[in-house]
């Protein structure tokens, strides 16, 4: 666990940020990336060890990082719904429910999604909980999260090599 603490610790950060009004709107595209970048930084002031960065342990460290920013902030975001009966679903409602209104579906389908959408807005507003909410919720952030940070791991690495290649007295004069 040691040798991933600065993923844990940059994750619960990440996931904690996706949960701020302004903030989530650039988890996926910078808050996550910047996470992979940071566990990387850390993990080399922690170890000491600053000789370059491979592939692998780019990947792995932005894995981490995504998966415990999935986790973290699907937590903190359920918790949020829980206490508070709402979220961004429920304050979009009339909207999605125009969405699917002019999708090029079948009637019966429409109405399907539609009364789905309604028992999860029914379900979040009378109990603060909805399991497909919470499920949908869960798999979004894992896929999202995860790739973002393993995007951000592979460009950490890159950006980190470079720093370091560059200091004098590192042989590569």
């Amino acid at each position: 666990m040691r040798k991933n603490l600065s993923a844990f610790v940059v994750g619960f950060g990440a996931g904690v940020i996706q949960v701020v009004p302004v903030a989530k709107s650039f988890s996926c595209c910078l808050i996550l990336p910047a996470a992979a970048v940071l566990a990387l930084s850390l993990e080399q002031k922690s170890t000491g060890d600053y000789s370059p960065i491979t592939f692998p342990r780019a990947a792995v460290t932005g894995i981490l990082t995504g998966l415990w920013a999935a986790l973290f902030g699907t937590f903190f975001d359920l918790f949020i719904t829980f206490i508070t009966h709402t979220n961004d679903v429920v304050g979009a409602y009339g909207e999605l429910q125009k969405m699917i209104s002019s999708f090029p579906l079948d009637e019966t389908v429409k109405k399907q999604v539609s009364a789905l959408l309604n028992g999860v807005i029914t379900q979040i507003k009378e109990t603060g909980f909805s399991a497909l909410y919470a499920f949908s919720a869960l798999i979004n952030n894992l896929i999202l999260d995860t790739l973002f940070a393993f995007i951000g791991g592979i460009i950490g690495m890159r950006i980190l090599n470079s720093r370091h290649s560059s200091f004098p007295g590192n042989g590569n004069d």
